[in-house]
């Protein structure tokens, strides 16, 4: 049982962790164009 009082605080803190940095990557713009760059990969003309 005592396991559970470290692992539940760990397992949101992780979380949390883990939900501010995909939060910082959509304010930043990181998720606004997921089309193109492939695109513009595959018709790349030197």
């Amino acid at each position: 049982m005592r396991a559970y009082l470290l692992l539940i605080p760990l397992a949101l803190l992780v979380g949390g962790i883990f939900l501010a940095l995909l939060l910082r990557a959509v304010q930043r713009g990181q998720f606004d164009d997921l089309d193109d760059p492939p695109r513009r990969m595959l018709h790349d003309e030197d």
